[in-house]
């Protein structure tokens, strides 16, 4: 009968220790999703940041084009006249 109790108290024992890395693993898995949104709504603000300057650098290159500068000029015509057409149609779709 002695064996059969052993037995018992060792897959208690087991069943305990499985238990409390299952909460463990419970715990870590929380923090670890946790982690990741962090990252991910850094990531998210660092993309929005990224846009932002990279818009600040394309009107510093029409900015500085405007002014005299010779390396950008085609891309500020190009963009100038962009604008105009569409000035033209929003113009166009008022006088209809």
């Amino acid at each position: 009968m002695s064996n059969i109790e052993e037995i018992v108290d060792a897959l208690e024992d087991k069943i305990s220790k499985m238990l409390h890395n299952v909460d463990a693993l419970r715990l870590e898995n929380a923090k670890l999703k946790e982690d990741l949104h962090y990252s991910q709504r850094n990531l998210q603000n660092q993309k929005q940041e990224i846009e932002a300057w990279a818009e600040k650098y394309e009107a510093l290159k029409i900015a500085k084009s405007m002014l005299g500068s010779d390396e950008n000029k085609k891309e500020t015509k190009l963009k100038i006249n962009a604008l105009v057409r569409e000035i033209d149609y929003c113009i166009s779709q008022l006088s209809e």
